[in-house]
């Protein structure tokens, strides 16, 4: 998610966030938090809800929350477990609690006592470890997958009974406004397994789960306002437990996006601020410039920085301060807790660019300790691969004490650079020829094999849109995208020719046809024509490229592209795969001799779409506007 030139103001604030400044953010930042008035001393709750023994790191810091708490002293007896000390905060609400869990602590109700102008007691549950020696769980992300990417209120209501929420701020769906809620839930991705098998994709991305109990325009997810429960519309946190425990028994993985930049004003922790430094405060609302290279420009300015970094994404999403040490535990914990506590797969970072940059250290190595084959990308919507390499581990000297450890990133280079390809005449640099000079810069990556490529995402124009709804071009694009080096991510929708630009009503986040009751359309299970055929062209190399690992982990050579024919190779000892594409509107006849050293001992091919044999590597006649993916054979 991310506000930019690529999508305008009006459009930004009316997709991310209801359009209307809240109190608490656009008047007076700079004011302490206004404590409710007293009321008898309890807890309201306490965050992370529940913790676990066995974990790597020992420590733990419970967030507690009620009125007057602050008052209070805290005291355990527990075997295994021992209270290191309390802090007050600046709000009368909040006491930090901290504690050691032993390796030799059980599992069990752990007495939390608490003395003051009242005596009362918190049970609070230390469970049993669920992740460790369980292969099905935290699979994290390889080269063989294929994300499918959906946001869960536009794809499919399975479950009508939670249409309606009562006590919510947005309680009732309403599928005739583009920014209301629409429906879309758990359930109904369920129901849809097995189109996701089809189709071949092996693991699901779904926009945030988390409860955003916003008035306007939460649909989205990106605002959260409850860190520890699933969004009640979506279903409940048992019910995003058994949809991970279902999607792994089909074979499917589960990307959880997250977002650590920012949340929704009606957060609880917002409306009532532990501290006026949780959040970045300005005197009045300031946006962000959302101009990421202030932060790493060796000639920039404070004043840059300060306001990309700090300035706030919308008016309803506050920015937090991870530079407070409480701030980032908070965050850090809350995501170790989700992976624990439903065995996701894999993050997938929103906004990555626009936080602390020691958090993000502290961030990624917390996550890795744990989970070492955790799965993780960032959301890297920069400038220049050079830029895009330093949010992903690199071979970049530091010189800002910014040492990425993030695995990949989300390659908006290359999604820039195959939209040029297919809009655009081929030149020295431009057209085709901008896919080899990106790839040609994977030198900066530790493994750019980890990047996730894609050809459009929720917050752009869909890709069928922008080629101009030319078909034999939509082929090209994803022929390309399921055979270039990385992890392929497809946006809901693509599959069928879902269309439409950012600009001006941002009806990219359509309802998927079929998901809902009434659609007059059903694409899940009665394509005809060209929607019949993308699809089965998707499923076809995607499943293809599944089962054949020189293809999805194999080197890539590439050749630099010559009047406009791209040319490259997927290859490893049990197998290879060239792919040539013509982006002229003519045939080409290309001489084939320049790739004698990926040629050498085949001597004919099998184009793996259509079963067409080629029976002469010498010299081929390729047609214009044409991918060919081709299996050589000895």
């Amino acid at each position: 998610m991310k506000s930019s030139h690529f999508l305008l103001p009006a459009l930004v604030a009316s997709l991310l966030a209801a359009p209307v400044a809240q109190a608490h953010s656009s008047t007076d930042l700079t004011s302490s938090p206004t404590a409710p008035a007293k009321k008898p001393a309890g807890i309201t709750r306490i965050d992370p809800t529940f913790w676990w023994v066995g974990m790597k790191n020992p420590k733990l810091q419970l967030l507690v929350h009620g009125p007057g708490i602050a008052s209070s002293t805290a005291s355990l007896r527990y075997e295994g477990v021992t209270l290191d000390g309390t802090q007050k905060l600046e709000s009368p609400n909040y006491l930090v609690v901290n504690l050691t869990i032993s390796p030799t602590a059980k599992p069990g109700q752990l007495k939390l006592e608490f003395k003051g102008a009242k005596n009362f007691s918190y049970s609070y549950e230390l469970k049993a470890r669920s992740t460790p020696g369980d292969k099905t769980q935290v699979q994290g992300l390889s080269t063989q997958d294929f994300i499918y990417f959906l946001m869960p209120d536009r794809f499919s209501n399975g479950d009508p009974k939670n249409d309606y929420i009562k006590g919510m701020k947005a309680p009732a769906a309403a599928r005739d406004s583009m920014y209301s809620r629409h429906g879309g839930d758990l359930k109904g991705i369920v129901n849809h397994f097995d189109y996701f098998k089809t189709l071949g994709a092996t693991a699901l991305w779904l926009t945030p789960i988390v409860e955003n109990d916003q008035p306007k325009a939460s649909y989205h997810g990106y605002a959260l306002t409850d860190y520890y429960t699933v969004d009640r519309r979506y279903g409940t946190n048992e019910e995003y437990r058994t949809f991970v425990r279902n999607a792994h028994q089909n074979g499917l993985k589960v990307v959880q996006d997250v977002v650590l930049n920012h949340m929704g004003s009606e957060s609880y922790l917002f409306r009532d601020q532990p501290a006026k430094d949780w959040f970045h405060q300005w005197p009045t609302f300031t946006r962000s410039s959302f101009r990421d290279a202030a932060f790493n420009d060796p000639h920039g300015s404070q004043y840059d920085r300060k306001l990309f970094g700090e300035g706030w994404f919308d008016t309803t999403m506050p920015d937090l301060n991870q530079s407070n040490p409480l701030v980032a535990t908070y965050v850090i914990q809350n995501n170790l807790w989700w992976v624990e506590n439903t065995g996701i797969d894999a993050y997938r970072i929103d906004t990555y660019s626009y936080s602390d940059r020691n958090f993000l250290m502290q961030w990624g190595q917390a996550l890795l300790d744990e989970y070492p084959q955790l799965g993780m990308f960032g959301e890297t919507w920069v400038q220049g691969t050079a830029q895009q390499a330093y949010f992903a581990r690199n071979i970049l000297p530091s010189t800002d004490g910014f040492k990425s450890n993030l695995p990949g990133v989300t390659d908006f280079q290359l999604q820039y650079a195959i939209n040029e390809a297919l809009t655009k005449d081929a030149g020295w640099t431009e057209g085709i020829s901008k896919l080899y000079y990106t790839l040609h810069d994977d030198w900066l990556y530790e493994n750019p094999m980890r990047n996730v490529v894609f050809l459009d995402n929720h917050d752009m124009s869909r890709f069928y849109s922008v080629i101009g709804e030319d078909f034999a071009k939509y082929k090209m694009g994803l022929a390309w995208l399921l055979t270039t080096r990385g992890i392929p991510q497809l946006y809901y929708g693509t599959e069928v020719l879902m269309k439409n630009f950012s600009n001006p009503d941002g009806k990219v986040r359509e309802d998927f046809p079929g998901g809902f009751p009434g659609d007059k359309k059903n694409l899940f299970t009665s394509r005809s024509g060209q929607e019949a055929e993308a699809f089965d062209y998707v499923s076809k190399l995607a499943n293809y490229r599944r089962t054949h690992e020189f293809l999805h982990a194999g080197k890539l050579m590439q050749f630099i592209p010559d009047q406009g024919v791209y040319t490259y190779f997927r290859y490893s000892d049990v197998g290879t795969v060239m792919v040539m594409m013509n982006s002229n509107k003519e045939e080409k006849t290309v001489d084939m001799a320049r790739f004698a050293e990926r040629l050498n001992g085949f001597s004919s091919g099998v184009e793996v779409t259509t079963g067409a044999a080629i029976a002469d590597l010498k010299t081929v006649k390729i047609p214009g506007r044409t991918a060919w993916v081709v299996e050589l054979k000895k």
